[in-house]
């Protein structure tokens, strides 16, 4: 489930989004400055009403970006919305190539790396792929779960895809035959919220979960390699559970940035991959809410946040910890862009409920039974009451008078 305020790069290409529209950019500063914005508002709508089974009409969106991705390349970018539509973009130059209905309101989107097909995946456990090179045709189902989903991904040679539900599960299947699983990656304990094959490595999985853990998996045998308990490395102050938002993975230094729901800090992590371990470097602060993260291979970490003043600043290794960077001029005017179009951000921010609603709710039904059970013997040994009018004495005087015997005669 993706927040509605979210952060994408790849290359020097930036997109922000925000509600129903978006901002694209590039992080190098051009004498162009060219800026392409985009509202899903604006975007073709369903030329006949949708109903549900009921008959009646089912409820409108308000055409608020769900999730959003880029290709390998960078030369495609696609987005869903709450109004279940897919909508196809060429970024070199930026050009909107079609608009296309969804069956469900989606949750992740993943292109495959040879960039022909994208996959959907939606809240009813289903995935859909969409031709990419075909951008109007109609979507096609790949395989479906019984429960939620909430991440989908593909190794890097498209043999597998990984999907992750609401109900702890992680699955490997194959891309030619989606029936076919190769296997699946069990371990967490609630919903299972982020997935990523970690770049350079495409036998590696890292993993997020409502259990505050992150993994580490062999994910075609379904091994465990490590896992890193999150709560372990701060009490966060009112927040007894949390789950990862965006796992994020900078192949220069091996780094592993993870951002928490609800929480104004980043982790960070170093991948051992000869170990197979994770080993946690970091804890970045912030003033404020942070809404996402993203790496770029050249510069550091990007961190978009709750702040007016410098909504999007940069995080690099100096002397062996990371620090903001000073501000440079590329920066600036990222966060011109973005004061600009503040309202976008602040608005949806604000109602953006994360994960809370997929938390597996406890019922204590025994406490309950076990309480009523000892009122219900109490009440059968408390003593019986006197019915009103019966004189008080003891149960001897209440009973009924013997006649005396009638006297003999002479």
């Amino acid at each position: 489930m993706a927040s509605s305020v979210g952060l994408a790069l790849c290359g020097q290409a930036l997109v922000v989004r925000g509600g129903s529209r978006f901002l694209a950019t590039s992080t190098v500063s051009s004498d162009d400055d060219s800026l392409f914005v985009y509202d899903c508002s604006t975007a073709e709508k369903r030329s006949q009403e949708n109903k549900g089974e009921d008959g009646q009409p089912t409820e409108q969106g308000r055409d608020t970006i769900l999730a959003s991705t880029f290709s390998k390349s960078g030369s495609y970018f696609a987005l869903t919305d709450d109004s279940k539509r897919l909508v196809l973009f060429r970024t070199k130059p930026w050009q909107c190539l079609s608009v296309r209905s969804v069956v469900r309101r989606c949750t992740a989107l993943a292109f495959m790396a040879s960039e022909d097909r994208v996959l959907v995946a939606d809240k009813s456990g289903d995935v859909y792929s969409f031709s990419v090179l075909e951008p109007h045709d109609h979507g096609r189902l790949e395989l479906g779960h019984l429960s939620m989903l909430l991440d989908v991904t593909l190794s890097p040679d498209d043999r597998f895809v990984l999907t992750a539900d609401r109900d702890e599960k992680i699955r490997v299947s194959w891309a030619s035959a989606p029936h076919c699983i190769e296997s699946f990656c069990l371990g967490h304990t609630e919903f299972v919220s982020r997935i990523l094959v970690v770049p350079g490595h495409p036998k590696l999985l890292l993993s997020s979960s409502g259990d505050c853990t992150l993994r580490l998996w062999e994910y075609r045998s379904g091994r465990q390699l490590h896992c890193c308990d999150l709560a372990s490395l701060q009490e966060p102050q009112g927040h007894k559970r949390f789950a990862a938002s965006r796992i994020a993975f900078w192949g220069q230094e091996s780094c592993i940035a993870l951002l928490c729901d609800c929480l104004p800090v980043v982790f960070i992590f170093e991948l051992d991959a000869d170990r197979q371990q994770l080993v946690f470097q970091q804890q970045l602060t912030f003033p404020c809410c942070v809404w996402d993260v993203a790496f770029e291979e050249t510069q550091g970490l990007w961190v978009l946040q709750d702040c007016h003043d410098a909504p999007l600043v940069l995080w690099r290794p100096m002397n062996g910890q990371w620090q903001p960077a000073p501000e440079s001029a590329a920066s600036q005017r990222l966060s011109g862009h973005l004061r600009g179009n503040w309202a976008m951000l602040e608005g949806p921010a604000a109602v953006d409920g994360g994960f809370h609603g997929l938390y597996k709710a406890a019922f204590d039904n025994m406490s309950s039974y076990l309480q009523r059970k000892q009122e219900r013997l109490q009440q059968r040994r408390a003593p019986k009451q006197q019915p009103r009018g019966t004189p008080a004495g003891t149960p001897g005087q209440a009973k009924k008078a013997r006649p005396a015997p009638a006297a003999s005669g002479c």
